[in-house]
């Protein structure tokens, strides 16, 4: 039994890296993203059939939920955003699958995101407005706000992280309590809410990073 819900079970050893389950599980999510991408999107054709009509409808969908955000061609973003939140679909939702841990209920992986959301927010920023203007940007609208301009890029990502981190765990913890106490058929509704919030977590993550990558280019006022 864990001691706490920080720790992560060690599967095996590469030489002196210890691989934990979460890391395990979220390989395979990457392989099996990876591998239907290349799958789905071998033959394209004007006239798309069945599974291409379903492949537009997502990308349009999420495309549309971006340029909803930023207000700009998403062209640019789609890629990033687009699989994060496919990623965080999947993650979330495998720990409905017996034997699973979702990687999300683990702090490593909201924090791992959480980085990746951090570093691209910055890099995006420093694309569309140059480095002096950037940097300008946290200096506004007065010189007195850069300190907590500054602190709030650190903090909002502590928050997005540990807003992931804490619904899913959470939302794992309970169903495996009432398990436990009540017996398998049960938690049969709980799972169905699970599922539901593993969707919504995975879109709150996805705008969240789409709003804090908008406010970095200009198209978003910082807030």
């Amino acid at each position: 039994m864990q001691a706490s819900p920080l720790a992560s079970e060690i599967l095996f050893h590469l030489g002196p890296v210890p691989i934990s389950r979460p890391v395990v599980t979220t390989w395979a999510i990457m392989l099996v993203l990876g591998g239907g991408s290349w799958l789905l999107t071998r033959r394209l054709a004007v006239h798309p059939d069945r599974r291409q009509a379903v492949l537009e409808v997502v990308v349009t969908a999420i495309s549309g939920q971006i340029r909803d955000v930023i207000g700009r061609e998403p062209r640019s973003l789609l890629s990033l955003l687009g699989t994060l939140f496919l990623f965080l679909v999947m993650a979330n939702l495998s720990g409905v699958l017996p034997g699973v841990k979702a990687p999300t209920a683990q702090i490593e992986t909201p924090a791992a995101l959480a980085v990746i959301v951090f570093v691209s927010v910055h890099w995006y920023g420093v694309r569309a407005q140059g480095l002096g203007g950037y940097l300008a940007s946290f200096a506004r609208p007065k010189l007195i706000m850069l300190p907590l301009n500054l602190l709030s890029e650190v903090t909002r990502t502590f928050s997005l992280m540990v807003r992931l981190f804490g619904n899913v765990m959470s939302g794992e913890f309970v169903i495996g309590l009432v398990l436990a106490l009540a017996g398998l058929f049960v938690p049969i509704p709980l799972m169905a809410l699970e599922i539901l919030l593993g969707l919504v977590q995975a879109y709150i993550f996805t705008i969240l990073a789409t709003v804090f990558i908008g406010a970095a280019i200009g198209s978003v006022e910082k807030g």
